[in-house]
């Protein structure tokens, strides 16, 4: 029941485990963060509200405003 070979297998299984995981997460990280460097250097998309005309990005975010006033009445129980 008190075998130490077990308990040091367990530990070096869980430590290599943890390893792994920890290279696979970086590994990951490391490839957005050129993906998303390589977007910066080609100029890439800048996204979808700064790519609409000045009038509608106007338009939207007032759409949007709106939208969190109506929201935050409801969370506070006023009705409109």
């Amino acid at each position: 029941m008190y075998d130490p070979n077990l308990y040091i297998t367990l530990a070096a299984a869980s430590l290599g485990a943890i390893g792994m995981v920890t290279f696979a997460g970086l590994t990951g990280w490391r490839g957005w963060l050129a993906l998303k460097h390589q977007e910066l250097q080609a100029g890439g998309d800048i996204g979808p509200i700064q790519a609409l005309p000045n009038a509608s990005a106007r338009i939207e975010i007032a759409d949007l405003k709106e939208r969190i006033r109506k929201l935050e009445a409801i969370a506070a129980g006023v009705d409109l």
